[in-house]
């Protein structure tokens, strides 16, 4: 009965992960077709430049993400300070502003007519310019800034269903505070960490909005330009099938550290309980808390409401603002629904099946968040031609490529939660007469609850500032939000662009509220 309940999951995991893998098939087909000469051409002219630039980006924007989210998340879970529930929000909010976004505000604040170039004027004297984005440091910064929550999320919830009693005992034995966070919290959260990281990390490799916004040489960036400047989709897809070995490389390396060192969580773990905060204590808390969330969230949103209001007083909002939120709400949840179920089998036969081809369907299941989304977009495109031209222009072409799009941050949401989700309880529910769909009914799926509506939520809300792939696939007169926000800023149309950013953050409150609502009472 095991073996068969193991090969029926094996093939229903196959199947997704070929669906989720149509993309690379294109790739690897389109980038065959490019001679050995080519092939030395694109590895001389443009491969170092564009390995160096992005694997800078990479290892910044991980150590940034990394230092933010983490110190953010064991201070709200182990101190209990005034305003602890709105410091939780804040930290997660960044998460409804798209990069592209982040990158206009960011540019057109530091403009010497801007809000921080007449800080910095007023402050350094006209002389002194203000700081300039277009390099690896302003890119890093404005990606850690909208990228460290998900790194945040995941480290927090794992220290919040921690085990305390593993950091009674180092103290008992005379550990400092000090000794207990570097020696037992954080090698335990090694597999949420780890979670976060691969996240952001792809994120940066798919990156578009930002990179072009701020005009950094990356890969996606140098594949969108092969695309839509030279119309040259071989090289494009050359370059694409380096981008996908480089990922694929990270993710083995990811995934063979956090083997390394497993940590299960009972049906019985104690919650972690905050330490009251001194008065110091507080001060110093929001010090750091208050600058994440001006940096990462209050200023955008104070941008987008002054601009919003611009528009307002001069008449230029209408009711088709409405109709692109309803867009970007439709695809989102039919795209998060879709991408949370297609998910569950690829990690729970990930972590109860151990060998080379569940380790396969995971890095394939990656692939569509590796790829950047022109390339996603055209690649299903040739395929929905080819085999499914009913699906040509419609809404379900659209929702079906985002899924496979944003898969892997389903996977790696339900899979961090399934690795810690002990295997002895699932061998009681059988001992106790469960089958195997009762056991995954009642015993599994309530236990990594927390991480299935945590998959949803990012999902929904990536789907929600997704640009490339829609401009690409969206149906006739079918615009969403980040459609109009990119089309409106690219004209300069800023108190047009304003009010479909702000349309878009608060669209996403609800799902935000949805993960956030267990913890803020806590």
């Amino acid at each position: 009965m095991v073996l068969r309940k193991d090969r029926l999951l094996s093939y229903a995991t196959g199947g997704i992960v070929a669906v989720a893998a149509i993309p690379l098939l294109f790739v690897v087909y389109t980038s065959l077709q490019l001679s050995a000469a080519e092939w030395a051409g694109l590895w001389s002219s443009r491969m170092p430049g564009l390995l160096w630039n992005t694997f800078l980006l990479v290892v910044l924007v991980a150590v940034g993400c990394l230092l933010i989210g983490v110190s953010a998340a064991w201070l709200i879970a182990h101190r209990q300070f005034p305003g602890r529930t709105i410091a939780l929000w804040l930290m997660v909010l960044p998460l409804t502003i798209p990069t592209y976004v982040f990158a206009y505000v960011y540019t057109s604040m530091l403009e010497s007519n801007g809000w921080l170039g007449r800080l910095w004027h007023g402050l350094f004297g006209e002389a002194t310019p203000a700081p300039d984005l277009y390099n690896v440091i302003g890119v890093a910064l404005i990606l850690s800034l909208s990228g460290f929550s998900y790194v945040f999320l995941m480290a927090y919830a794992a220290m919040r269903r921690g085990n305390p009693h593993i950091e009674e005992a180092a103290r008992i034995q005379g550990a400092t505070s000090r000794e207990v966070f570097w020696r037992i919290t954080l090698p335990l959260l090694r597999p949420a960490i780890a979670a976060g990281l691969a996240v952001v990390t792809l994120h940066v490799l798919s990156d578009f909005g930002a990179v072009s916004m701020l005009r950094y040489q990356t890969f996606t960036l140098s594949i969108y330009l092969q695309m839509t400047g030279r119309f040259d989709y071989q090289a494009a897809a050359g370059l694409s099938l380096v981008l996908v070995m480089l990922a694929l490389t990270f993710l083995v390396f990811e995934r063979f550290f956090r083997s390394r060192q497993r940590f299960y969580f009972g049906s019985r773990m104690k919650q972690v309980v905050p330490r009251q905060a001194t008065r110091g204590e507080c001060i110093l808390i929001w010090c750091w808390l208050g600058l994440i969330a001006l940096l990462a969230f209050i200023l955008p949103l104070c941008w987008m409401v002054s601009w919003s209001w611009t528009a307002w007083t001069r008449e230029a909002i209408g009711m088709e603002f409405w109709g692109y939120l309803g867009n970007s709400l439709l695809v989102a949840l039919a795209a998060a629904t879709i991408a949370v179920f297609a998910a569950l089998p690829i990690g729970y036969y990930y972590n109860r099946v151990r060998s080379w081809l569940s380790a396969l369907y995971l890095h394939l299941s990656s692939i569509g968040f590796v790829l950047p989304g022109p390339v996603v977009a055209l690649g299903a495109l040739t395929f929905i031609l080819a085999a499914l031209p009913a699906l040509y222009g419609g809404l379900l072409a659209l929702v079906l490529v985002l899924v496979v799009r944003f898969l892997p941050l389903a996977v790696q949401s339900q899979e961090s939660a399934l690795q810690q989700l002990t295997p002895s309880i699932e061998q009681a529910g059988r001992i106790l007469g469960a089958g195997p769909m009762e056991n995954l009914r009642r015993v599994v799926l309530p236990m990594i609850r927390g991480g299935m509506i945590s998959a949803w939520v990012l999902v929904f809300i990536d789907v929600m500032k997704e640009l490339p792939a829609t401009l690409i696939l969206r149906p006739i007169g079918f615009d969403t939000l980040p459609v109009r926000i990119w089309i409106e800023a690219s004209e300069e149309m800023l108190e047009l662009a304003a009010p479909a950013a702000l349309l878009l953050l608060l669209g996403s409150l609800p799902a935000m509220w949805i993960v956030m609502r267990g913890e803020s009472a806590r």
